[in-house]
């Protein structure tokens, strides 16, 4: 639920700066993407773990 609030409030400001005519300060496209891949590859961590522990047990 928190992720879904966060998203509206992040559209709601893009549509007021759209609306004003004024450039966003979120930063490039890439760099977000690199954050995407960063949570991704925490999240992936335990997961790797947990399974490779099994494979060896």
């Amino acid at each position: 639920m928190n992720y879904l609030m966060s998203l509206a409030a992040g559209l709601l400001v893009g549509l007021l700066y759209g609306a004003l005519q004024v450039r966003s300060p979120a930063p490039p496209a890439i760099a977000l993407v690199g954050l995407l891949g960063m949570l991704g590859g925490e999240q992936l961590w335990p997961l790797g773990r947990q399974l490779f522990s099994q494979w060896l047990s």
